[in-house]
This record gives C-alpha cells, structure tokens and sequence, in this order.
C-alpha cells in the first residue's frame, strides 16, 4: 500500500525552528592508517579506530556473557566517560539484562520424520536446524501429525487466516518464509514483494505457539529469507539466548526451527503433494492447510540451561531545557561469538579462513556502535548543547531475536510517550561515497522529511532498500520501538557509487550478504571506503541535532500500523496530571 506523506507543513515547521545546520562532511579522503587518538569531528580515521577493537579476535565475536561482552562493555563505557556524558541508567551506565541460555546437545538430541512407516533421520545443521525456548533441558516431541499451513498467517484487518478451521494442538505446522503474495508477485496482496510483519519467521513462531501446536518448521528459500541456508545454520548453532517467561509474555513453541528447501521439497513428494503448487495456491485468499501425508514429526532435544544476564550500555547527554524528552540513538554491540569450542575448531591454531570460528562482527556492528560514538562526540562538543536529552544505547542480543532492545522498550529509563524519535545504526555501508542514502521502510514515519533537507544538501536523494522483501525494518533494534510507536529511523548510504556507479555498489553489497554476513570472515578491513560512512554519520547526526533543538513530535503516517500506538502514548503524555 502507498501512504502519501502528511508531514509538508510540520516539516517547514521544524526548519523554521532548526538551530544552525547540522556541519557538512569535510571533503572526502581515502581511507587513513588507525591511529591511536580520537578528534572531535566524525572522521574516517576515529571510525576505523572503533570497529577495529571492537572485532578483534581479542573480543571474541562478542557474544553475550562472555570475556568478549565484558571487554565491549569496559571499550565501550571508556569512551562514554572520554566524551563527559553521564551515565544512561541513574547512576549506572547498564541496564541488565536478563537471559536464559540454551545449547542444544546435537550429539543427544535427534530428530526424524516419519512417512508411510519410514523413519527419516533429519541431521542438524545440513537438513534442518531446532532450538526451543521453553527453557527446559529436555523437550520431546512424539508422532506429531505433520500440516501445511502456507504462510502461517493471521491477519484479520486482510481477511486472511491461514489456520481458518484448523485445530493445530498436537501437531508440527510447516510454513513458507515470507509473505503471501511475495513467491506470485502480486502488488495486491499484502505489500506485495515488501515483506510485511507477517513474513517475519518471529511472527510465524509467535502465531503457531498462540495457535497451540507442539512445533513449527519454516521451510528456507533464499529468496524468501533473504539469506542463505548458512546464516540459518550458524544463527542457530551453538548458544541460544532468550528473555525469561517473566521478562517476556509472548507464547512460545516448545519447538521450532527450519528445514532446507531440498528436504521440505523431497518430503512433499514423497507424501504425493507438489510444494510449488501448493505454494502457489497458498498465495491466493481462502488457502485451505494441507496434511502432509501421514508424515510425523519426532524430536527429543537435549540442551544445557542457565540463567544469565547481559547488559545494555547507556549514556545520556542531558537536556539543557527538556531534559525529560529524549532522543536516542540505537546500535547492537553483540555479534555471534567464537564457535571454536562447538565445532572442534581452535582459532588460535587455524591458518586458514575455513578454521576461523571466531565471528567478528566487523560490519555487523563493531560499524554501528562505531557511528553512535562518533556521533556522541559530536554532541558533547556541540554548543550550544541540546535542548532535549540524547541518549545513546548500546544494545544486546540484537541477534538472538532483539531482545536487549525488546527489554529496553519495555523498561525504558526515559517513558516512550516522552522519546521523540530513535535513530538506529547497524550494519553500516562501506560501499563509499554514494548519490543515494537508504531508508529501510521508506515512507513510514515524517522521519524521512526531517533526513531529507538534510540528505539534499549532500547531493543525495532517500531511496527505500533493494530487496524490500528482506523485511529489513523488523530485523533491526529500531522495531523494538516502533512497536510501541516510537518514529524510528533506519538509514544509511546507498549503492550508486558517486565515482563507479550503482552496479559497483550492488557487487560490494551482494559480497557482504554471501561472503562476509553472520560468518567468519566478517572482520576489519583497512581498505574500505569510508568516505560514505562520514557522510551517514554526519546526516544521522543532523536528524537528531534537529529533533533535539526544537519541539516537534514527529509520528507515523497516516495508515501506517504503527501510528495507532504513537498517537495514544503522545495523548498520554498531554492529558492534564491527576490532582
């Protein structure tokens, strides 16, 4: 659905009222060698400085609760203090976290379908991959009936409901990645080739837990996902962190996971149904479940359980005026750890990239926590300083299903009614200088016109991201808010190569995503272009510059889901104090 942009009169509004332009990027110079100091402007050089310690093998992969979340923390708060800001929480400058760590027992657990009396072993991490969050050490699941419910989608305000007459209690639900009308193409289902909320493999667990079943398989295509049958596999491998019931009231599957497109496709065929064409039919309204067969599902998983806790680092930089509004400025600092230990392998005696099991993280996102700390710098040099308080958040487990953020949104030391815009960095381009600046779910809150103005004066015009069927915007911490109907903003540079062109930008991006995304060989390189990234930051901190200094409250546009929200907390906020 398009949405037609309602903010012209408030965004000439929040010029009018604008203190003095946010700086421009100084001219852009090739990257520079890392040096030890740090200067007050964003540079190139100050960047590189950050991501370079942060994805250190020293750092471990930094995973949470380990020596490498401990050595991000001490970094990260170093900086902090360098700059004079104050500790984000009171006193303190983390909000705990609490976690329940799981790790399955590959070694112990099974899992097998069964199909006209034939026993299938299913092999982790090749075929299939399962985790479960019910925090238990032992989970069985035996003879479960096994049903095709296409996208595994519920969404009345459509008029769709794919588990329509079905009762799933018992059963093993197996779904398409996705949403429907992504595979057909149709712009008038849904969003379309955009993926929606419903396509999210989250909410796909979330609805099959409400829905009662004893398990749900995702079935993977490259397409769908967006990513490769690896990134599913090493996501799920080894630690698995969650939130604890208490912390965390959504329903949850005693198991869930994924299966491979070549195994979902041969058992299918086996059980005599053809899954292309019950892809297709589960693209169109009134798609009715399918029982596979009389394919079972069996799964007895073993997995070491603790209790736990993580941190996100906070600073803020107080408000000289309404110090209790607040922007604040979002990056992930936890990446996937060092698998060494889970896969038998040994970085220190590993030679070659094939025996590196420590995922560094370099772009994703040593880059992002590098970008807030460059853009604090910029506030705490500002003057005059802010109006409105700047937070910057620093979060975990953004890749176990954004939980640090999802903890924080619930627990927020500023109130959401009083939050005026989240600005979130993760995964920065290194493409370098580029005539377009990317907005991840372009055209979704009057965001967009605050960046705008801005993006113009650096020659560049807002573009929504390639691959809108990725459903990047619910995969980073900015949703966490959102849901509560926070305006957040996802932007950073483009793919149109100001020197090569955007084919150039699309080879260095695709690289990321099959070479380098959730993998080992995600690491610092001196060679990036920078260049680029200067010119995000510098926008970035203009958006929040402009916010900060004067009172506008921007919102959601009209029709879009999350407007709802934002207009009863901003009612809250002006509804008179009880007596």
């Amino acid at each position: 659905m398009k949405h037609t942009l309602i903010f012209a009169a408030a965004a000439l509004a929040l010029s009018a009222c604008s203190p003095a332009p946010a700086p421009e990027a100084p001219a852009a110079t090739e990257a520079a060698p890392v040096k030890h100091g740090f200067g007050p402007e964003i540079s190139a050089e100050d960047f590189a400085q950050h991501v370079q310690v942060l994805s250190a093998d020293e750092f471990g992969g930094r995973a949470p609760g380990t020596d490498g979340e401990q050595k991000t923390a001490d970094y990260v708060v170093a900086q902090f203090k360098r700059l004079g800001l104050q500790p984000g929480n009171g006193d303190s400058w983390f909000q705990e976290v609490p976690m329940v760590v799981t790790t399955a027992d590959e070694a112990a657990s099974t899992a097998t379908l069964t199909l006209k009396g034939e026993v299938r072993p299913l092999a982790f991490g090749t075929q299939m991959a399962l985790g479960t969050r019910t925090a238990q050490p032992q989970v069985d699941v035996a003879n479960s009936p096994m049903v095709f419910v296409g996208y595994g989608v519920n969404a009345p305000e459509a008029g769709w409901n794919d588990y329509e007459g079905l009762d799933v209690k018992g059963k093993t639900v197996v779904m398409l990645v996705n949403d429907p009308g992504f595979h057909a193409g149709d712009a008038d289902l849904f969003s379309g080739k955009k993926m929606t909320y419903y396509g999210r493999w989250t909410y796909k667990f979330e609805e099959a837990a409400r829905r009662g079943a004893s398990a749900a398989l995702i079935i993977h295509d490259d397409a769908g996902a967006g990513y490769g049958w690896d990134v599913v596999k090493n996501s799920w491998s080894g630690a698995q962190f969650d939130l604890p019931a208490s912390a965390d009231p959504e329903p949850r599957l005693p198991m869930q996971g994924w299966l491979t497109s070549e195994d979902a496709a041969q058992l299918f065929t086996d059980a005599g149904l053809d899954l292309e064409a019950l892809r297709a039919a589960a693209n169109k309204p009134g798609f009715t479940p399918v029982a596979i067969g009389d394919a079972t599902f069996n799964a007895s998983l073993t997995s070491s359980v603790s209790e736990a806790s993580s941190k996100n680092i906070l600073a803020k930089l107080p408000g000289v005026e309404r110090p209790g509004e607040a922007i604040v400025y979002t990056a992930h600092w936890d990446h996937l750890g060092d698998h060494g230990a889970t896969h038998g392998g040994d970085k220190a005696a590993a030679p070659t990239e094939a025996e590196d099991h420590v995922y560094n993280g370099a772009i994703d996102n040593a880059t992002g926590v590098a970008g807030v700390l460059e853009i604090a710098e910029m506030f705490a040099v500002q003057n005059p300083k802010p109006a409105r308080s700047v937070v910057f958040l620093m979060v975990t487990l953004e890749e176990s299903g954004l939980l640090g953020s999802k903890y924080y949104a619930a627990n927020p030391v500023i109130p959401l009614k009083d939050t005026v815009a989240v600005i979130n960095l993760d995964a920065m381009s290194v493409v370098g200088p580029s005539r377009d600046m990317v907005v991840i779910g372009l055209g979704n809150s009057e965001l967009d016109d605050v960046l705008r103005p801005i993006a113009q004066k650096q020659e560049r015009t807002l573009v929504e991201e390639d691959g809108v069927e990725k459903g990047f915007f619910f995969r980073s911490d900015h949703f966490s808010f959102a849901k509560y109907g926070v305006p957040a903003l996802y932007a950073k540079g483009g793919i149109d190569h100001v020197e090569k062109g955007a084919d150039f930008g699309r080879q260095v991006q695709a690289n990321y995503t099959t070479a380098l995304y959730h993998k080992p060989a995600d690491e610092f390189d001196p060679s990036w272009d920078l260049r680029g990234v200067v010119q995000d930051l510098y926008a970035l901190y203009g958006v929040g510059r402009t916010l900060a200094n004067n009172d506008a409250w921007p919102n959601y546009v009209e029709g879009n889901a999350f407007k709802a929200a934002r207009d009863a907390s901003r009612a809250e906020a002006m509804a008179p104090a009880a007596p």
